[in-house]
């Protein structure tokens, strides 16, 4: 059975989706790629899709997500090129999923140790504030 998953970079990674793309290319799966912004799409049977995102997940464990995806590359149900442009569907959703990648992975690599919680800053009374001004004036 044919699978698609993306493989999507945390911006916090060191690895980048070049890097999982060379990665790909550069072994014996016989796979159908194609390198996105935000990782790569990964299409062919199912147990070497398997294997291979075991090992690309490797390269950066708590950096490196997958996401099942519906369609292979190029389908024309999906394809923007073949559907007059825009944002392909779906594309906005993992835009906003990026972005809390980060946070993530930062709570992945923690192994679950909690980080400090910082003071909370009171604010500056205006009397207080007065006294700065005056002594950077002087």
């Amino acid at each position: 059975m044919k699978v698609t998953k993306y493989v999507i970079t945390s911006s916090e990674s060191d690895i980048l989706p070049s890097d999982i793309a060379m990665k790909i290319y550069g072994s014996k799966y016989d796979v159908n790629v194609k390198e996105t912004c935000f990782g790569v799409v990964v299409s062919g049977e199912e147990e070497v899709i398997n294997s291979l995102v075991k090992e690309i997940r490797a390269l950066d464990p708590s950096g490196i997500f997958i996401k099942e995806r519906g369609f292979p590359p190029g389908d024309p149900r999906r394809c923007r090129g073949r559907r007059g442009g825009g944002a392909r569907p779906g594309f906005y959703m993992i835009e906003s999923e990026s972005k809390m990648l980060p946070m993530i992975s930062r709570a992945l690599a923690s192994k679950g140790e909690a980080p400090p919680i910082p003071e909370k800053k009171k604010p500056l009374k205006p009397k207080r504030l007065e006294e700065i001004v005056k002594e950077d004036l002087s």
